[in-house]
């Protein structure tokens, strides 16, 4: 197979990524509860070696919400949000909120090579791939090249090297969670009010070679359970 770099051009000069190129699952989930929506997202991860490929998930939300990384204390980010219900992620980074965004998650297996790569460099090959879909669509974004630290805990107040920025301000931000099981990247993306719609957005963000898959009965009992077991558990969202 012929491999593209994050930095090659398509016969049209428009920047592309690795991903887009590469055969992989695709998942839209639709709407779904908020503890849901994290507890799939573990479950894809528990599941990902036994697919052998990796998952793009597409999802949005049946209520506003907000998640916050898996090392935050809960009791800082609650005094610092009115947003609710307040969800830990499975994966790092700051406080999120989720209403009218397009939230998606990438799952890699421990075989494929995103899995062998520094947590730098997978954040960045993934907003490559996101930069290049908006380029897709004639959006201009870039890369952030260095911090713009603001408002402690907060995805969204600044930036980190690498999110993806469209006239000066942070559109798109990714938090990790990297294990023997494979790799989970959860993102989220802020829309720029350029017309575009979300499934526009997605079909660029669609690899080439992707097959449409719908949830095993297994995973989604898996995820059902994490929901409620641990999702939905004040001693998992506030123990620390």
């Amino acid at each position: 197979m012929n491999r593209r770099t994050p930095d090659s051009q398509d016969a049209a000069g428009v920047p592309t990524s690795e991903a887009h190129a590469e055969p992989w699952l695709l998942l839209h989930s639709g709407p779904c509860p908020p503890a849901f929506n994290m507890a799939m997202d573990e479950a894809l991860l528990e599941a990902v070696a036994g697919l052998g490929q990796p998952v793009l998930r597409f999802y949005s939300w049946t209520e506003p919400a907000a998640t916050f990384g898996y090392f935050q204390h809960y009791a800082e980010i609650a005094r610092t949000t009115q947003l609710r219900p307040l969800i830990r992620r499975p994966t790092g980074g700051g406080l999120v909120p989720h209403d009218a965004d397009w939230t998606y998650s990438v799952v890699i297996p421990p075989t494929h090579p995103w899995h062998a790569l520094n947590a730098v460099d997978s954040y960045r090959r993934m907003h490559e791939w996101i930069r290049a879909a908006f380029t897709r669509l004639g959006v201009a974004t870039e890369l952030a090249n260095c911090c713009r630290k603001s408002t402690p805990g907060q995805c969204f107040v600044g930036w980190e090297k690498f999110d993806v920025l469209w006239q000066g301000r942070k559109i798109a931000g990714a938090a990790q969670r990297r294990n023997k099981q494979g790799l989970l990247i959860q993102g989220s993306v802020q829309p720029p009010p350029v017309g575009w719609e979300r499934k526009q957005w997605e079909k660029e963000m669609a690899p080439s070679g992707h097959r449409q898959i719908s949830l095993t009965a297994e995973v989604q009992a898996q995820a059902a359970r994490l929901a409620v077991e641990k999702y939905s558990e004040l001693a998992f969202y506030a123990r620390r």
